[in-house]
Protein backbone atom coordinates (compact mmCIF):
# COMPACT_ATOMS: atom_id res chain seq x y z
CA UNK A 1 0.00 0.00 0.00
CA UNK A 2 0.86 3.68 -1.00
CA UNK A 3 0.82 6.56 1.19
CA UNK A 4 1.33 10.09 0.15
CA UNK A 5 3.89 12.12 1.50
CA UNK A 6 2.70 15.57 2.03
CA UNK A 7 5.65 18.15 3.91
CA UNK A 8 5.79 22.13 4.08
CA UNK A 9 9.60 22.69 2.83
CA UNK A 10 11.64 26.24 2.68
CA UNK A 11 12.51 27.51 -0.09
CA UNK A 12 15.94 26.69 -2.09
CA UNK A 13 17.44 27.50 -4.85
CA UNK A 14 16.23 24.36 -6.54
CA UNK A 15 12.83 25.91 -5.95
CA UNK A 16 13.01 28.75 -8.17
CA UNK A 17 11.50 27.44 -11.46
CA UNK A 18 8.83 25.68 -8.76
CA UNK A 19 8.57 29.24 -7.89
CA UNK A 20 7.80 30.77 -11.25
CA UNK A 21 5.75 28.15 -12.58
CA UNK A 22 3.49 27.99 -9.99
CA UNK A 23 2.34 31.13 -9.86
CA UNK A 24 2.21 32.17 -13.36
CA UNK A 25 -0.13 28.84 -13.56
CA UNK A 26 -2.19 30.24 -10.89
CA UNK A 27 -2.41 33.60 -12.21
CA UNK A 28 -3.14 32.49 -15.77
CA UNK A 29 -5.86 29.99 -14.33
CA UNK A 30 -7.76 33.04 -12.77
CA UNK A 31 -7.44 34.93 -15.65
CA UNK A 32 -4.88 37.31 -14.52
CA UNK A 33 -2.42 39.14 -16.21
CA UNK A 34 1.16 38.96 -14.76
CA UNK A 35 1.97 42.58 -13.89
CA UNK A 36 5.53 44.22 -13.26
CA UNK A 37 5.60 43.58 -9.43
CA UNK A 38 4.86 39.51 -10.68
CA UNK A 39 7.49 39.50 -12.92
CA UNK A 40 9.89 41.47 -10.36
CA UNK A 41 8.50 38.75 -7.37
CA UNK A 42 8.62 35.85 -9.81
CA UNK A 43 12.18 36.62 -11.65
CA UNK A 44 13.64 37.20 -8.09
CA UNK A 45 12.59 35.37 -5.44
CA UNK A 46 16.27 35.60 -3.57
CA UNK A 47 16.65 39.43 -3.95
CA UNK A 48 12.62 40.61 -3.96
CA UNK A 49 11.52 38.34 -0.68
CA UNK A 50 14.39 36.43 1.35
CA UNK A 51 17.22 38.97 1.21
CA UNK A 52 14.83 41.74 2.46
CA UNK A 53 14.12 39.48 5.61
CA UNK A 54 10.95 37.43 4.15
CA UNK A 55 10.16 33.31 3.79
CA UNK A 56 9.07 31.43 1.22
CA UNK A 57 7.64 28.35 1.50
CA UNK A 58 6.85 25.03 -0.70
CA UNK A 59 4.06 22.24 -0.36
CA UNK A 60 5.72 19.06 -1.86
CA UNK A 61 4.08 16.11 -2.60
CA UNK A 62 5.75 13.18 -2.52
CA UNK A 63 8.70 14.77 -3.32
CA UNK A 64 7.26 16.99 -6.03
CA UNK A 65 6.00 20.58 -5.50
CA UNK A 66 2.32 21.45 -5.51
CA UNK A 67 2.23 24.58 -3.72
CA UNK A 68 3.89 27.22 -2.36
CA UNK A 69 3.76 30.33 -0.51
CA UNK A 70 5.74 33.89 0.55
CA UNK A 71 6.00 36.13 3.82
CA UNK A 72 7.46 39.80 2.45
CA UNK A 73 8.38 41.53 5.38
CA UNK A 74 6.83 44.95 5.32
CA UNK A 75 8.03 48.22 7.17
CA UNK A 76 5.53 48.44 9.92
CA UNK A 77 7.39 44.90 11.40
CA UNK A 78 4.17 42.91 9.77
CA UNK A 79 4.30 40.12 6.74
CA UNK A 80 2.63 39.98 3.41
CA UNK A 81 1.29 36.98 2.58
CA UNK A 82 1.91 37.13 -1.66
CA UNK A 83 1.92 34.63 -4.12
CA UNK A 84 -0.03 32.10 -2.09
CA UNK A 85 -1.14 28.66 -4.82
CA UNK A 86 -1.92 24.94 -4.68
CA UNK A 87 -1.90 23.22 -7.94
CA UNK A 88 -5.58 22.21 -8.90
CA UNK A 89 -4.90 18.18 -8.71
CA UNK A 90 -3.52 18.97 -4.96
CA UNK A 91 -6.24 20.73 -3.43
CA UNK A 92 -9.01 19.51 -1.01
CA UNK A 93 -6.30 18.20 1.44
CA UNK A 94 -5.40 21.21 3.44
CA UNK A 95 -1.81 22.44 2.17
CA UNK A 96 -3.21 25.70 1.33
CA UNK A 97 -3.80 25.85 5.54
CA UNK A 98 -0.65 24.40 6.30
CA UNK A 99 1.39 26.67 4.26
CA UNK A 100 -0.91 29.87 6.15
CA UNK A 101 0.37 27.85 9.59
CA UNK A 102 4.04 28.13 8.49
CA UNK A 103 3.72 31.59 7.42
CA UNK A 104 2.02 32.40 11.26
CA UNK A 105 4.75 30.31 13.05
CA UNK A 106 7.21 32.17 11.34
CA UNK A 107 5.63 35.40 11.47
CA UNK A 108 5.07 34.73 15.23
CA UNK A 109 8.55 33.74 15.61
CA UNK A 110 9.94 36.97 14.26
CA UNK A 111 7.94 38.63 16.63
CA UNK A 112 5.05 40.27 13.55
CA UNK A 113 2.38 41.53 15.06
CA UNK A 114 0.30 41.16 11.95
CA UNK A 115 0.03 38.73 8.63
CA UNK A 116 -1.43 40.83 5.42
CA UNK A 117 -2.19 40.28 1.94
CA UNK A 118 -4.17 41.93 -0.98
CA UNK A 119 -6.37 39.96 -3.47
CA UNK A 120 -8.95 39.71 -5.62
CA UNK A 121 -12.81 39.11 -4.67
CA UNK A 122 -12.92 36.01 -7.89
CA UNK A 123 -10.94 33.74 -5.66
CA UNK A 124 -13.63 32.52 -3.55
CA UNK A 125 -12.15 29.12 -2.23
CA UNK A 126 -9.22 31.48 -1.05
CA UNK A 127 -10.94 34.14 0.53
CA UNK A 128 -12.94 32.10 2.26
CA UNK A 129 -9.75 29.92 3.35
CA UNK A 130 -8.59 33.42 4.42
CA UNK A 131 -11.51 33.88 6.74
CA UNK A 132 -11.74 30.81 8.43
CA UNK A 133 -8.04 31.46 9.14
CA UNK A 134 -9.06 34.57 11.09
CA UNK A 135 -7.94 37.18 8.22
CA UNK A 136 -10.50 40.30 8.18
CA UNK A 137 -11.22 42.94 6.05
CA UNK A 138 -9.81 46.22 5.32
CA UNK A 139 -10.46 49.32 3.73
CA UNK A 140 -8.75 49.87 0.71
CA UNK A 141 -5.06 50.18 0.28
CA UNK A 142 -1.97 51.19 -2.19
CA UNK A 143 -1.31 48.28 -3.98
CA UNK A 144 0.63 47.70 -7.42
CA UNK A 145 -1.93 45.10 -8.66
CA UNK A 146 -4.89 46.18 -10.94
CA UNK A 147 -6.32 42.67 -9.75
CA UNK A 148 -6.26 43.15 -5.82
CA UNK A 149 -9.70 44.25 -4.79
CA UNK A 150 -9.79 42.55 -1.45
CA UNK A 151 -7.01 43.59 1.80
CA UNK A 152 -7.55 41.15 4.83
CA UNK A 153 -4.80 41.47 8.10
CA UNK A 154 -4.43 38.82 10.58
CA UNK A 155 -3.53 40.53 13.88
CA UNK A 156 -1.00 37.86 15.83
Amino acid sequence: MSTVEDRIVAYTTVHADAWKRLNTDWLVEGGFVLEAKDHLTLDDPEGQILSRGGHIFFAERDGVSVGCCGLIAMADGGFEVTKMTVRPEARGGGLALRLLEACEATARDAGAHRLYLETSSTLGPALALYARFGFVHLPPQPTPYARADVWMEKRL
